[in-house]
């Protein structure tokens, strides 16, 4: 058996090529980086001669199905001992569990012989009634007396009375081994799945005028669609709907056609003396055990996709989010609105460092209006803040109201922005938002995070757990692991692809760097705390715990600004060094010319000049670096997300009865879902432009057109000020 499982395992490299259409040799490199404790944003940036240049997705999808097919063959072993030690394994059933390419399959082919509870099945075996099942099965009497081919299983003693109870007993068995066995349970998902229509309908009690109540769920209150063409999203709002008790949900299917399709697969014979009681077995089996069963994987099936797209969704939202421009080198005021407590103010300068924080109370009860104007009037003055941002959360309106209020009154160049304060409090009560303000009050901090999440999104962001940052539907309702799982991943995808500088970096920062864990981040922050800042990438090697393999992971995404050597402050791995250093030789230009931020005029005309396919032969280095250095060094210090387009600056502030039908504006897309994308239009209310009203082409999903953060114009379709419900367009 251990050959043979070998064998299998060696296929699982060539498995995985054909689903992702990639070459053989680039799994099995991946396979091997990754088994060697490679980093996936590693392997992206610096291992590209190896993988043949696959991004990150491609890499991860690797790694996940490597992940599931080796898991696959661990339960294939484990099954094979299991039936092997019941005396039961034949060549054929080792053959079928071994080419398995479904955990699903595998199951099934393990059924029959997994140990079961109680049921009729086992009860009737115990009587001594499978002798009598497998004659009924065989189907080889044609005819007979009935009563004398059952009269020898009749033992009172057993509990067989008479019979009727033998030949009821032995039908149990038949049924239990047709509900069991692997063809059959995989007919009936078949027919279910391509025919099944998932129907719902609301469980609440009409109300005395016979009107169902009103929920949010009414769409579902009497709805079908077919199993293979119903969205994700509407698979977990049902999921949801069931959860709190409003909705019944129901799998309907052809029963006719399935129990017909199974009595093909069990009778044989159709002159057999048993054929009109294995027909009616046929249905007892669909109906009281296949059914029942069926319909809970396929439901699951169902929910598991729609996690899947909705956790893709989330993912990609998050991404845009993270890697939203930085607005660097501007002074700050930070707004967290609130009516009773108070609108809590921070102050921040260029650097996001704290400067100064306080309390206002515009609003009821106390409507202190025109004092908490004059005092941040004086805070810009006396600061000389450029931007203020506010929190969108409770009172954010009225607040922003006063804020525009304080720009019409200052001669200066001041603007607003409302920014998703989702996470804000959970940020507040952390234990990382006590070790950075040990001395504020909690109710303070969120102000501080308002604030910073204009400088620099990236780097106050990773301060939260993801999930509670906000963009994504159902995010709660779907697998909180998975979610995690994939929402890491995002996180440390964006922190590697922007960089991180090691002299300013926060232990939640560096975290996320390739390779350095939770309690090495807080070491290197220790490090420069006693030692003073880095000038040199290799002072990392002095961190205890931190050796020559995590170094080789993270320092190509450590930044130095004013290091020794400026290639510390570029993509530029230190193993590739002197290969950098050859290629400026090649331009002619000193090493030195890249402590320049952006690089010299000179270093970049000469850089430009070069012939990466020229270059790599001459110096013997694989095209995929070569052409990585020579972008590093044509930017030297370079942030990718500056080349993003900047947030939407406001001066004044619209209403919801400023709208019009027809009205062109600008707006940034705050979320987007399966169904369309929630733009924040400037009104307190975000409005919805459908997936249909995207494009004039055909749309599959709304991530073909728009990104969180993007700035796009719309046109007002509709607005409902009742329901405060706005309908947009994209389509001029």
């Amino acid at each position: 058996m251990g050959n043979e499982m070998r064998n299998t395992t060696m296929d699982i490299n060539t498995v995985i090529a054909k689903e992702l259409d990639i070459k053989l040799g680039q799994v099995e490199s991946v396979s091997h980086l990754l088994d060697e404790g490679n980093t996936i944003p590693f392997i992206a940036r610096y291992r590209k001669e190896a993988t043949g240049e696959l991004d990150e997705v491609v890499l991860r999808a690797i790694e996940e199905k490597l992940r599931y097919y080796r898991s696959l063959e661990e339960r294939k072993g484990e099954i094979l001992r299991l039936i092997e030690e019941q005396g039961k394994l034949t060549d054929e059933l080792k053959n079928a569990i071994l080419q398995a390419a479904k955990l699903q399959d595998v199951e099934d082919l393990y059924r029959p012989y997994r140990q079961k509870r109680r049921t009729r099945a086992t009860i009737a075996e115990e009587k001594g009634l499978r002798p009598l099942a497998e004659l009924i099965l065989k189907q080889e009497l044609a005819r007979g007396d009935m009563d004398a081919i059952l009269a020898p299983y009749v033992q009172p003693e057993k509990g067989v009375e008479s019979a009727a109870d033998a030949q009821a007993g032995a039908l149990d068995i038949i049924a239990q081994w047709i509900a069991d066995d692997a063809k059959i349970r995989a007919l009936v998902r078949g027919i279910s799945e391509r025919e099944g229509l998932l129907v719902t309908r609301c469980r609440l009690p009409a109300e005395p005028s016979g009107q169902l109540p009103v929920s949010k769920y009414e769409l579902y209150y009497d709805f079908s669609e077919e199993l293979t063409g119903i969205p994700s999203h509407r698979v977990l709002a049902i999921n949801r709907g069931e959860k709190e008790e409003i909705l019944q949900v129901t799998l309907m299917v052809p029963q006719e056609k399935i129990v017909e399709a199974i009595g093909r697969e069990v009778i044989s014979n159709p002159h057999s003396l048993f054929q009109g009681m294995l027909g009616e077995t046929c249905h007892d089996a669909y109906q009281r055990l296949l059914a029942p069963s069926i319909e809970r994987e396929l439901r699951n099936q169902l929910t598991e996709r729609a996690e899947t797209q909705a956790i893709q969704v989330f993912s990609a939202n998050l991404r845009q989010l993270l890697l939203q421009p930085p607005i660097p080198g501007k002074r700050v005021m930070g707004i967290d609105p609130a009516y009773r407590t108070g609108c809590k103010v921070a102050l921040l300068d260029e650097q996001g460092d704290l400067i100064e924080i306080f309390t206002i109370y515009p609003h009821a009860p106390q409507g202190r209006w025109e004092e908490a104007k004059e005092v941040l009037l004086g805070m810009v003055k006396e600061h000389s803040i450029e931007i203020i941002t506010i929190g969108n959360g409770t009172a954010s309106r009225e607040t922003e109201a006063l804020v525009a209020e304080v720009i019409d009154a200052w001669d200066g160049d001041l603007h607003y922005l409302i920014v998703n304060e989702a996470g804000a409090s959970v940020y507040s009560a952390s234990d990382l938002a006590r070790e950075e303000f040990p001395e504020l009050d909690v109710s303070l901090r969120g102000a501080v995070s308002i604030g910073r999440r204009l400088q620099d999104p990236l780097a106050e962001l990773v301060k939260i757990d993801p999930g509670s940052i906000g963009v994504g539907q159902y995010q709660h309702d779907v697998n909180q692991k998975r979610l995690g799982e994939s929402l890491a991943a995002v996180v440390e995808s964006c922190v590697n692809h922007v960089g991180v500088e090691m002299n300013t970096a926060s232990p939640a920062l560096l975290q996320h760097v390739a390779g350095i864990s939770r309690t090495l981040s807080r070491r290197i922050v220790e490090y420069r705390q006693t030692q003073g800042p880095f000038s040199d990438r290799r002072q990392l090697l002095e961190i205890r715990g931190l050796g020559e393999k995590t170094f080789t992971q993270c320092a190509g995404f450590l930044r130095i600004r004013d290091a020794a050597n400026p290639l510390d402050n570029t993509p530029v791995h230190p193993e590739s060094y002197n290969l950098a250093k050859a290629i400026l030789g090649l331009a002619e230009v000193p090493l030195e010319a890249l402590s320049y931020r952006g690089g010299s005029a000179e270093l970049r005309v000469s850089l430009a000049d070069l012939k990466p396919e020229e270059v790599s032969k001459e110096l013997g280095a694989g095209l995929p670096t070569v052409k990585d250095i020579i972008d590093a060094l044509l930017q030297p210090g370079r942030d990718p997300r500056e080349e993003l387009p900047k947030p939407l600056f406001r001066k004044d502030v619209l209403t919801l009865d400023d709208l019009k039908e027809g009205m062109q504006l600008s707006g940034t897309v705050t979320n987007v879902v399966d169904f369309g994308a929630f733009v924040d239009i400037g009104v307190g209310r975000n409005g919805l432009v459908h997936i249909s009203e995207m494009s004039q082409s055909y749309v599959a999903h709304p991530l073909e057109v728009v990104s969180v953060g993007d700035i796009v114009q719309v046109r007002v379709l509709d607005v409902d000020r009742q329901r405060e419900r706005i309908s947009l367009s994209m389509i001029t």
